[in-house]
């Protein structure tokens, strides 16, 4: 393993980068035997602030309030971080480890050799913003159903374990889903190599060791010696101008087309607002009782949706989703559970923390629909 080892030296620095699995013992062994014996001034490891601090208390994440990520508009990022959170815990547990063994390692050796540590990643958060930024509507959908096609029941054999230790855990994830997402591969991997080239080399000291995702180790080799934009590459683009244009422009329309339906005449201009209603109201609810929720969730996606869906600033799922967690309030277990459960879509609806987060999902994917119906209805009565 020790031949897996690179050293580099920049500016009289000299920076030796650790390739790892996150789900693999010898990772961890090569971890610890490397800063024992380089007793370095600094150890780099690639974890953001949010991510450190779930591994030094890893049971931290289950007091999550699933309101609260209503309230806050984060259903999206907290199924993409559980869902890819889920597979590594799964691997690690069929390999017998823990994902993020060998960073606790270089934790550990930090506390216990009194060396200066560095969280060298960037902000998750900021990572799965900038993704998501990237991306058109149909490609998040697809990517939603690429993630929940993940196999979790493949069993992991030694030349499974030989591709962990070849290629980051998460990439690798992003990988078996096929080859489709390449601004993914740029966000996820390849700005995260330049984050993690720019802090390795400004650590502290003369000496640096950095534990890094296998996948890393080639593109932050070859960034130590170039310039990195570290506030460029912190921040989160903002919406197109269409982007923020579009969800005005639609309600904007079917005002104008309702306005006109009652200059044509008052008989139209009430079909119009009845087909609004009703078509935004049934296509929310019966989305929404797919997953059996509560019968009042479902009632408030009814009569949430044809409000909603002329005002850019809210949605039918966050309300009927509020609902559903209000009444029917996660357990220990159901949190507990959640590594098994994701990747089953029948288990969500057993699962209160995923169901609430299913309820906005379907609640949003069924007022969307009868949106675009009732507008095709609205259109074809002025024709």
């Amino acid at each position: 393993m020790k031949e897996q080892l690179i050293r580099i030296d920049y500016q009289g620095k000299e920076i030796i980068l650790i390739p790892t699995a996150h789900v693999s013992q010898e990772s961890v062994n090569l971890v610890r035997e490397t800063i024992k014996e380089e007793n370095p001034d600094s150890i780099c490891i690639e974890l953001d602030d949010q991510r450190y601090k779930n591994l030094k208390n890893p049971e931290a994440w289950k007091n999550t309030n699933i309101i609260d990520i209503i309230k806050e508009k984060k259903v999206t990022l907290l199924i993409a971080n559980l869902i890819l959170s889920s597979y590594q815990k799964n691997i690690a547990k069929k390999l017998k480890t823990k994902p993020g063994q060998e960073m606790m390692e270089g934790m550990k050796a930090s506390e216990e050799m009194g060396i200066n540590l560095v969280l060298a990643d960037r902000s998750i958060q900021t990572t799965f913003m900038r993704i998501w930024r990237k991306m058109g509507f149909f490609e998040k959908i697809k990517l939603f159903f690429s993630l929940m096609s993940i196999d979790d029941d493949e069993d992991v054999s030694e030349e499974d374990l030989q591709r962990l230790i070849e290629r980051d855990n998460l990439e690798l994830a992003i990988e078996d889903m096929g080859k489709d997402y390449p601004q993914i591969a740029a966000t996820l991997l390849h700005e995260r190599d330049k984050y993690l080239a720019y802090n390795i080399k400004n650590a502290p000291g003369n000496k640096v060791v950095a534990i890094l995702g296998a996948a890393h180790t080639p593109g932050v080799e070859e960034e130590v010696f170039k310039d990195q934009d570290i506030e460029e590459l912190d921040k989160v683009p903002p919406k197109s101008f269409m982007g923020k244009l579009l969800p005005w422009i639609i309600p904007a329309l079917i005002v104008i087309l309702i306005v006109l339906g009652f200059k044509q005449s008052m008989d139209t201009g009430f079909s119009q607002i009845k087909s609004w209603f009703i078509f935004n109201s049934v296509f929310a609810a019966i989305f929404t009782a797919l997953c059996l929720p509560h019968p009042l969730s479902v009632l408030t996606a009814f009569v949430a949706a044809p409000f909603t869906s002329i005002n850019p600033v809210l949605a039918c799922g966050w309300f009927a989703g509020l609902v559903e967690a209000s009444l029917k309030k996660p357990t220990v277990e159901d949190v507990n559970n959640i590594p098994d459960d994701i990747f089953n879509i029948k288990s969500w609806i057993h699962n209160k923390f995923l169901k609430a987060l299913l309820v906005v999902i379907l609640a949003n994917l069924g007022s969307s629909i009868g949106t675009i119906i009732a507008g095709s209805k609205i259109i074809q009565s002025i024709i």
